[in-house]
């Protein structure tokens, strides 16, 4: 139980370090801005379709296809949801209220986009407590151990937007923070719950992997290739595409 507590621990750690290392960059330019939000949309696309989506599939038995594909469209559906009838998402990040309508637009994307981080969070714990649940620890720990990398650069990418929207550093340390704690009470409770986790796990991966694809398409690539920084953004998916895909395969 130790051993799980301080895994769990580890993982949600792992993002408030990333978040962290995210604050050492600080008025950085619009471009630059458009990179790095593109390098993080590559990280969220391997991390859906590798770490989540692909796994739904192997794991979701008899009805795996079908099972996978609704989950992806519950959970773009989902972000779609919140996007059409949360319009105050912004108030999340401390925004003002009363005045400069653009920016609160702007900020609500951005929680937009951190919602995603933290709701795929939540299967990616559950993941790593099955690990847990079902007794293999040297499998349990690899998986934890690649959800922890993964969790490092995503918490890098989630501070350098909240802080260019005008967030409060505290407020965004306690946002990145909250993004973590997820995945903690998401470890714990596949240990806790494996039978029923084990159930539900294929429909959470791909549900999780569905919220990523929808804010990947309808709000990271649109914004970073909006002031003309096409070219750079590209690569820079391209790149974090890629890191994240190297994790996965040999820490997968």
């Amino acid at each position: 139980m130790e051993l799980v507590l301080l895994t769990a621990l580890g993982v949600g750690l792992a993002t408030v370090f990333g978040a962290l290392i995210g604050f050492c960059f600080k008025n950085v330019s619009h471009k630059f801005n458009d990179i790095i939000l593109s390098f993080a949309a590559g990280v969220m696309l391997a991390a859906a379709v590798m770490g989540l989506i692909f796994p739904a599939l192997e794991s979701g038995g008899r009805f795996s296809v079908p099972v996978t594909v609704l989950g992806v469209f519950a959970g773009a559906i989902f972000l779609q949801l919140i996007d059409r009838f949360v319009p105050h998402l912004h108030r999340l990040a401390g925004a003002d209220t009363e005045s400069h309508s653009k920016k609160q637009e702007h900020i609500h994307k951005i929680m937009l986009f951190v919602l995603a981080i933290a709701i795929h969070n939540f299967p990616e714990g559950i993941a790593a407590g099955v690990g847990f649940g079902t007794g293999n620890t040297a499998e349990a720990l690899t998986i934890a151990g690649g959800i922890a990398l993964q969790n490092i650069p995503e918490g890098m990418v989630i501070i350098g937007p909240m802080l260019a929207g005008g967030v409060s550093k505290k407020r965004t340390l306690l946002i990145a923070i909250a993004t973590g704690l997820v995945e903690v009470i998401g470890t714990l409770i596949g240990f806790f719950a494996v039978s029923l986790s084990a159930s539900i796990l294929p429909f959470a991966l791909a549900f999780a992997g569905g919220t990523m694809l929808y804010i990947i398409s309808d709000e990271m690539i649109p914004e970073t290739h909006a002031h003309g920084n096409e070219r750079a953004a590209t690569y820079a998916l391209l790149v974090g595409f890629c890191v994240m895909m190297l994790v996965d395969f040999y820490l997968g």
